[in-house]
């Protein structure tokens, strides 16, 4: 039979892991890292890291791509959000009109999280 200080132990040992879960147990992926120049739906994917499980019930509370070529001032393009068929998979629809690395910024609220998952994630367009 357990000792009522093993479980007490336990219990607060428990408590310890939820408490230092957060916002770095999660990462946005990319579903596709190279687009055309032109109309382009960029898609990411949230993953819960320790359960390699995507998370479907995200809000996307802050998007933003962009680029900043050398000698150029900064470019941005609107994003839509889209619905999505698959969980865990958030689509945006935007229009890149230039070749080079775009940045994704983005910023969402898990549901049980108090912290703002963000990241940010690098696309390659081509001619």
């Amino acid at each position: 039979m357990l000792s009522k200080s093993t479980i007490v132990g336990a219990v607060i040992a428990v408590c310890i892991n939820a408490a230092l879960a957060g916002a770095n147990d999660y990462t946005f992926e990319p579903v596709k890292a190279e687009f055309k120049k032109g109309n382009a739906t960029v898609a990411v994917r949230l993953i819960h890291k320790p359960s390699g499980k995507p998370v479907a019930d995200a809000v996307i509370i802050q998007t933003r791509i962009d680029m900043a070529p050398e000698g150029m001032a900064q470019m941005d393009s609107p994003l839509n959000l889209q619905p999505s068929t698959d969980p865990g998979v958030y689509s945006f629809k935007t229009d890149l009109p230039m070749a080079g690395r775009w940045l994704l910024s983005i910023a969402a609220k898990v549901q049980g999280e108090p912290e703002t998952v963000v990241g940010k994630i690098t696309y390659k367009v081509n001619e």
